[in-house]
Order: C-alpha cells, then structure tokens, then sequence
C-alpha cells in the first residue's frame, strides 16, 4: 500500500500521507474505546445519580464535578507521565491514553445523561410506581427508552468531542494521527514543513467529524434533544 501511495505521489510525500492515514485508524480505536468505556461508566453513574439513595446521589454529583474540572491534558499527564515516574512503573501509552479519555467520557456523558433522565416529566415516574414497579423497573422499562430519544443528538454530537480530545494523547508517546503529524512537521525534510503538514491533519480530522457534527444536527432536528449545554474543551 505504501508502494502504491510513493508510485502516485512520489517522495517524500507519499509516505507522508500513508503514514498520517494509517495513524487514523489508532484515533479511532482510542476514540471508541473512550466512547464505549466512558458510556458504560456513564451510564452507571447516571443510574446512582438518579437513584433514591442520597448518598449515591453525592457520589455520583461528585464524580461528575471532578473529572469535568480537570483539564483532559492534565489527566494524561497524571497517568501517563507522573504516575510512572513516581511509582517507578511503565504503563504503556495504549492504557494511559484509554483510561484518561473513559473518565472523561463518562463524566460528561453522564450528565448529558442524567439532564436527558429529568427531561421525562415526573408523571412517568409516578405512573411507575403507581403500577408497583420499582426503581430499576421504571427506570428499564419507561425511563430509558424516552431518554435515550432526547439524548440521542447530544450524545453523537459528544463523540466529536471525544475524537478531538484523542489529539491530546501524542504528549504522553500514543501513536496516533497528532503524534505521526507532529513529527514530520518538525522533520528537516523538504515537503513536510508545518505549512503542509498541519492543513493534512485539519483535513483529516475534518473527514472524521463533521458526519457526527451533521448527524448530530440532523437527530436533534428529528427526535428533538435535552436543553444544550456548553460543549466541553479539551485545550
């Protein structure tokens, strides 16, 4: 493949954007292993949130507090550079990288979640109850279903988010498109000065976002969404 790319383009090029393309495929992984770890802790932490239990409902508020006031760069950090070093551990990029980016997944998931949950009138829940159900019931068989169609829009529309936060990762070694870019944009190489380098990587990016972005709008026009909130930043 990378032949076929060197034959088209030429070099130094072609192995650029065979490179930059073949990085794409661990921004992706990262990004869905974010998505999929940060909706299943999400999804938990929105159960205790919502839940009758007083205490569970502090927990899960405080769960949600912290990990959105900590910066994603400083949770890489933490995990991929001053926990090592300060139990004179190796924890491989790959791990680092995943369990930063589920925290901070699911500590916003989670409350697009929980604001999707509150969205259902309070009559559903009486009804529940009216019927002898309890709280999982409820929750399983009437809550969730009209939650997830008010929290569909947000929640595509936070995987953009998640893809974004990927780009962080190369600061702890993760190999990924940032990381591939960031280096032949710093190589002295003639063709890969940061002028052509960075707009690739825009591009790209580009090319994974903006089909979410638009699907996004597209559900939220649809199935209508919980009230919107301010989009979390990962600079």
């Amino acid at each position: 493949m990378k032949d076929a790319f060197v034959a088209v383009l030429g070099k130094p090029f072609g192995i650029v954007l065979f490179q930059l393309i073949d990085a794409t495929q661990f921004t992706i992984y990262l990004s869905l292993i974010a998505f999929i770890g940060g909706g299943i802790v999400g999804l938990l932490i929105t159960l205790v949130k919502t839940s009758p239990s007083k205490y569970g409902k502090m927990a899960a508020t405080s769960y949600i507090w912290m990990f959105q006031s900590v910066p994603l760069l400083l949770m890489l950090f933490l995990l991929g550079l001053g926990i090592p070093r300060l139990f004179g551990i190796v924890i491989d990029p790959w791990l680092a990288a995943s369990i930063a980016l589920t925290v901070y997944a699911s500590a916003y998931l989670a409350d697009v979640w929980r604001g999707a949950v509150e969205a259902v009138p309070a009559g559903q829940w009486e009804g529940g109850r009216s019927l002898g159900l309890g709280f999982l019931q409820i929750v399983r068989l009437i809550i969730l279903p009209q939650a997830f169609r008010l929290s569909l829009a947000p929640t595509v529309g936070f995987m953009v988010q998640i893809i974004k936060g990927t780009s962080l990762a190369y600061i702890i070694g993760f190999h990924d498109l940032m990381n591939v870019g960031k280096r032949w944009a710093n190589a002295p190489v003639t063709g890969t000065e940061p002028y052509i380098i960075f707009p690739i990587m825009a591009l790209i990016y580009f090319c994974l976002c903006f089909p979410l972005s638009y699907w996004s709008r597209y559900l939220e026009r649809k199935l209508g969404s919980v009230p919107k909130r301010k989009l979390p930043t990962t600079a």
